[in-house]
This record gives C-alpha cells, structure tokens and sequence, in this order.
C-alpha cells in the first residue's frame, strides 16, 4: 500500500466549441471561403453575428468582382476600378476590425442585403 492520498478522477473537459464569435466573424473576411464554409457548418450558421459577417462577406466579393469587368474600360474603366478597389479595400479593414470588436457594422448599400439574409 502506498502512503499517496487518494484524488478524486478529474471529469473529462467538454469539448470546445472552436471559434469564438469575434473570430470566427473576422476570419469570415479573409476569403469568401470560410465565409461559405460558415454558413454551411452547424454551430456557425445558427448565430446571426457570424452570418451577417459572412454575408457581408460574400456581397464584398461579389462588388469587388463586379467591379473587375469595369476594368476592361480603358482609361475611364481603370479610374474606376481603382478608386473602387481602393474603396472596397478601406470597407474591408473596416468590416474586419469591427467584427473583432465584436461590432456588427452594416457596409452602406450591402450591410442591408447582408442583415436580411442573416436575418437579423
């Protein structure tokens, strides 16, 4: 017999439930992949907040795309697109740093359609 006290067994710790909001919310941004692999996986797509940002997500690249056939424009087209992608690159660091303060920050024009598809 050994002189060791006797602990009681550790339970075993619940599984995480992987990322947090904020998170995942701005990881949503980086690619419209995650963006679409939040809105297909289960614990993700039920919360608003990581909808609405993956929406968001998606309409950004949708516009940013949109606004490459301006491109083909020359001149008048390449102006444009310029101050356009320059533009949807300030909403982006925008969008991304208020979703890692936990802040649902509508995008003029698409943070309507993106808050009704997350149906908040």
């Amino acid at each position: 017999m050994s002189d060791s006290p006797q602990y009681p067994p550790v339970p075993p710790q619940a599984a995480q439930s992987g990322l947090s909001d904020t998170a995942a919310g701005a990881l949503a941004y980086i690619t419209i992949i995650p963006a679409i692999i939040f809105l297909l996986v289960e614990p993700y797509n039920k919360n608003s907040f990581i909808r609405f940002h993956s929406w968001q997500s998606i309409f950004l690249g949708v516009v940013a795309f949109a606004l490459g056939f301006v491109n083909v424009i020359p001149i008048l087209g390449q102006l444009i697109f310029l101050v356009g992608m320059l533009a949807l690159f300030a909403a982006w660091i925008i969008a991304l740093m208020k979703a890692l303060k936990g802040e649902r920050y509508e995008l003029p024009i698409i943070g309507k359609y993106a808050a009704q598809q997350a149906g908040a």
